[in-house]
């Protein structure tokens, strides 16, 4: 604008503001001044003003978009590459990613290692057949290329090739901008989205993670994080699996002899702590959706992209895809639930059967029947008043 001053076009007449009458003006001006000044504090706040209306584009910025799945592992060149997928695995995650758009944050649990060298895999413990899983190093390609940027690391593949395995998966994960937390060796991470500092670290029962089962050290880590962050979402590996575990006991879970813990009170000590979202996988099913203080927790978000090595038959082909949107301040506001199905040797595709909402309603409904929430029929989950 440049000139800020104010200029009167209206035409005046001859000596209307003489210098007598200017300086008399100014001592009236002066006179009030005073008295207005001596007898009120400037910058008075009155009550009865409106609150300022924010438009629906304004509040989008204060708030973010979580899109989160389950288990990730999308093929494994051990022990032969005969488990790695076709098309070298390029095309594993393409059915899904329509529904990843406009994620502000897409989440998943990485279930092994990005290892394309040799390494030495984990130990049986005579409990049962062992599985250990590593991906070609370009596989992170595909995971990048899909959009994820904020991957778990703390589970019971994390380690099956040691720290070689770790190492390395850490290494291309940087390289490629791919956020991660879970291990010791990186056990948080904060990053920034919308102008919003994000706070994110996992758990789980296993060797060279955060220990699930520790509750102090789950406290203590999450109100660390929540001194730095606005928001802080949690990711945990825990709770029993198979098709017959799909409840939320509320009781320490067992299996092969392994403490997996308790989900239900991790849950609650972890947002007692400072967590706003709680992100829950192990037991490869979905499981039911809970509401506690105002903040989400899904129990267990299942399988999502896993190529040959593990069962998918029945409910362990079930792969939701949770779409969550949080207030600045990390409260829920709603979610959607997308029902995608991984059918014969894996990889999601739309279930037009929608099975794994109907799954999550039927089990939230049996664990949770007073839950503050309603999961409808097209997938929106959102307050019940």
């Amino acid at each position: 604008m440049g000139d800020l001053s104010v200029h009167n076009t209206r035409k005046q007449s001859p000596n209307t503001f003489g210098p007598r009458r200017i300086g008399r003006a100014f001592a009236i001006v002066l006179f009030c001044l005073g008295v207005l000044f001596s007898t009120q504090p400037p910058f008075t706040l009155h009550a009865d003003l409106e609150p300022l209306q924010l438009s629906t584009e304004s509040l989008k910025h204060n708030q973010i978009k979580v899109v989160a799945v389950g288990d990730i592992m999308l093929g494994s060149n051990y022990p032969s590459r005969s488990s790695l997928p076709p098309n070298d695995g390029a095309d594993m995650l393409t059915a899904a990613l329509p529904y990843f758009q406009g994620a502000d944050i897409l989440f998943g649990n990485l279930e092994g290692v990005l290892l394309t060298g040799s390494g030495t895999p984990k130990a049986g413990t005579g409990s049962g057949k062992v599985y250990s899983f590593k991906s070609p190093d370009h596989y992170v390609t595909h995971l990048k290329n899909a959009g994820f940027n904020l991957l778990n690391l703390a589970n019971n593949h994390s380690n099956d090739f040691g720290a070689k395995g770790r190492n390395n998966t850490m290494r291309l994960l940087d390289e490629a901008g791919i956020h991660y937390a879970g291990l010791l060796e990186c056990p948080t991470k904060v990053f920034e989205v919308n102008g919003l500092k994000v706070g994110f670290c996992g758990f789980a029962p296993n060797r060279a993670t955060l220990k699930l089962n520790d509750y102090e050290q789950v406290r203590q880590t999450i109100r660390n994080l929540k001194q730095e962050a606005d928001i802080v979402i949690v990711s945990f590996h825990g709770g029993a699996e198979g098709t017959s575990r799909q409840h939320v006991t509320k009781k320490t879970e067992y299996f092969y002899g392994e403490n997996r813990g308790n989900p239900y009170s991790f849950a609650r000590v972890a947002i007692d702590a400072g967590a706003d979202l709680v992100l829950g996988h192990g037991p490869h099913v979905p499981r039911a959706v809970d509401l506690y203080k105002d903040r989400l927790i899904v129990y267990s978000l299942g399988n999502f992209a896993t190529y040959k090595l593990f069962a998918l038959g029945g409910s362990l082909g079930l792969a939701p895809i949770f779409s969550i949107n949080l207030a600045s301040d990390g409260t829920f506001i709603d979610a959607q639930i997308t029902s995608m199905i991984q059918r014969g040797k894996g990889g999601p595709v739309p279930d037009e059967n929608n099975a794994a909402l109907k799954k999550i309603i039927r089990l939230t409904k049996a664990d949770f029947p007073n839950l503050p929430l309603e999961i409808t029929e097209d997938g929106q989950i959102k307050r019940a008043f």
